[in-house]
């Protein structure tokens, strides 16, 4: 039987930054390398797009990755996947696409907008991968928005990308790293209370309207710090202790995503697109990039970066 769970509270809020990544897409990193430590598993979430098509359709042709997973969601517009494994594809709102690097993938994510119709709109999480699992065979799953549990409950929604809410388990079952995603969305004036093991770290990104959450407002474009809780002996075991985290929106509602993983506590090396665990398993995965050996899994049709 679970332990009776307890009040995680909000330690810190993040206001992420501008930056312009790829060939030229406007976004915000709310986290990344520096905070990559207190946030184990998660390295990195950027909110991209823009309404001006030429913020984002440059998007981000060709590049590696090696050691960690990219988790994307998307609210408005379509992108489009390639990669060395033969993997093609295309997500539209309220898609997701999960693609694991392990060992070593080339891939690209262009906007397919046009000239007309509304503004790309998306996240993007990196998860990074235990030493374990560095070098494991990538893989790729495009996830349309049908396949993403949802529940409505009074006032509000939410969908279920990874872990389980209420019986509700998310479309990506086999993962690596133990984690929750879900997308919550609150009518004005709102409570919300979800469960979480123990030892996970947490987080919430408020990316429209406002919210009280564990404890701290955040409005639209802001991050909550939500750390495990630090009671005696809390989450020995995985999945034995739950704290909860309550929600209040205000009073132009909420959407949020809410984020939690079990950390990994192993150290990061982390160059640019590929998260190693030591400086030499960094040089070494550049090295092999560059003389053209990075890719260890066969694709399954012939590769060439267009």
């Amino acid at each position: 039987m679970k332990a009776s769970a307890e009040q995680r509270r909000a330690s810190r809020k993040l206001r992420g930054t501008a930056s312009v990544d790829g060939a030229g897409v406007s976004l915000v990193r709310i986290f990344g390398n520096a905070e990559a430590s207190s946030m184990d598993p998660f390295l990195l979430l950027d909110h991209f797009g823009s309404n001006e098509h030429a913020e984002y359709l440059p998007g981000f042709p060709w590049h590696p990755h090696r050691g960690m997973e990219t988790v994307t969601y998307l609210v408005e517009g379509k992108v489009e996947h390639g990669d060395s494994m033969g993997n093609r594809g295309a997500i539209a709102p309220g898609d997701a696409q999960w693609m694991t690097a392990g060992s070593g993938i080339i891939h690209q994510e262009m906007p397919r907008q046009g000239n007309a119709g509304p503004g790309m709109h998306g996240f993007q999480l990196w998860v990074n991968l235990p030493a374990s699992h560095k070098m494991t065979e990538p893989r790729y799953r495009s996830i349309p928005a049908s396949a993403i549990p949802k529940a409505s409950f009074p006032g509000g929604e939410i969908s279920v990308l990874a872990g389980e809410y209420q019986g509700l388990i998310g479309p990506t079952p086999d993962l690596i790293v133990p984690m929750v995603y879900f997308i919550v969305r609150l009518e004005p004036d709102m409570d919300f209370l979800l469960s979480i093991p123990a030892i996970y770290n947490a987080a919430a990104y408020v990316y429209q309207g406002s919210a009280a959450i564990g404890g701290l407002v955040a409005d639209a474009s802001e991050l909550l710090v939500l750390p495990p809780s630090s009671r005696p002996g809390a989450g020995a075991v995985a999945g034995d202790t739950f704290d909860e985290i309550s929600a209040h929106s205000g009073p132009g509602g909420a959407s949020f995503l809410f984020l939690g993983g079990k950390p990994l506590g192993e150290p990061i090396a982390w160059g640019g697109p590929i998260v190693m665990n030591t400086r030499k398993e960094l040089e070494t995965a550049f090295r092999e990039y560059r003389e053209g050996t990075f890719i260890k899994s066969r694709p399954r049709e012939a590769f060439s970066e267009l």
